[in-house]
């Protein structure tokens, strides 16, 4: 019997000792939290007033539907969430949850959030969370990731969606400002992504996941990352001048556009016997930075509507 089959005789031998923290970690926790800050940015951004306790439980249930989606992809990953070291800890693949448990949740969670958002919002917001459970779990997940060297672009609009939904749960609409919260975190997610990928490349070839850096190598990896950044920036800054932007988010957007640049510079200028002589510390650094980068462009889109609801902060 092999590894990969004894883990998982293992795992379906030992379910039924799950606590509240396996069936939350189910719903990976860190991704929901971008899930819900992007949709509350997206929902306050908005022109249009919401109460408070609307406000709330739309983003709620967008968490528990991105929530939902995270559960049906452990369920759809438990074997290759087995083989790689960084998984090997959920829920699924450690034996305390089983793979049938996991897919009743996520499936009872998905319905939840979307009729409960439909009820409590419109059926606009309801209907772009459906979808967005669906792309990602069915188009990404089960479809395209173990196909294609773009699925981190692809999956990257599942990850987008979140501040449409919570822009649409207080407007009933789709606009151009909310499409430009889509694209911004859509084109971040590659650059972001591949530079992970870069010094966690032996963790997806051994799980077969055709990434970017097993597929093409890292020398055409460190290109697409350039090229994204290059693509990313015009966008991020642009935004400064529709109804989310102004010039706190101008700044934030110029200054870091422009260390990112640099850093995808950096790295697609290294050669792969340096990068691995220092341990990967331009592509750590980068990716780090990355995170700090989306954070601070919501952030200042908070701001700024923030600052416009008193009538300021505005061109």
């Amino acid at each position: 019997m092999s590894d990969a089959s004894l883990n998982s005789t293992q795992s379906q031998s030992q379910t039924g000792d799950a606590g509240f923290g396996d069936f939350f970690a189910l719903l990976k926790p860190r991704v929901m939290t971008l899930v819900v800050f992007t949709a509350f940015v997206g929902l306050l951004a908005a022109p249009v007033a919401v109460h408070p306790f609307v406000g709330f439980t739309a983003v709620l249930f967008i968490a528990i539907g991105g929530g939902a989606s995270g559960a049906l992809n452990m369920w759809w990953e438990a074997d290759v969430d087995r083989l790689m070291k960084r998984t090997q800890k959920r829920p699924i693949p450690a034996g305390r949850i089983a793979e049938g448990e996991a897919f009743g949740f996520g499936m009872a969670l998905s319905g939840f959030s979307v009729i409960m958002l439909w009820l409590a919002t419109n059926w606009v917001a309801a209907a772009l969370l459906a979808f967005t459970i669906f792309f990602y779990v069915v188009i990404y997940t089960m479809g395209l990731k173990r196909r294609t060297p773009q699925n981190i672009v692809i999956g990257g609009a599942a990850g987008a969606f979140p501040p449409m939904i919570g822009w649409a749960a207080a407007t009933g609409s789709v606009s151009v400002e909310s499409v430009l919260m889509f694209t911004l975190i859509f084109m971040w997610t590659p650059p972001h992504f591949w530079a992970l990928c870069l010094f966690m490349k032996s963790d997806y070839d051994a799980a077969g996941i055709p990434m970017l850096t097993a597929t093409h190598g890292r020398t055409s990896t460190r290109k697409h990352i350039l090229v994204y950044t290059l693509l990313l920036a015009p966008i991020a800054v642009g935004a400064a001048f529709t109804g989310i932007g102004g010039p706190i988010y101008l700044a934030v957007a110029v200054i870091f556009n422009a260390l990112f640049l640099k850093g995808a510079y950096d790295i697609w200028r290294r050669g792969e016997v340096q990068a691995e002589a220092d341990g990967y510390a331009v592509e750590k650094k980068v990716f780090r930075l990355s995170l700090y980068y989306l954070f601070a462009h919501f952030l200042a889109i908070l701001m700024q509507s923030v600052l416009a609801a008193y009538g300021m902060g505005g061109w």
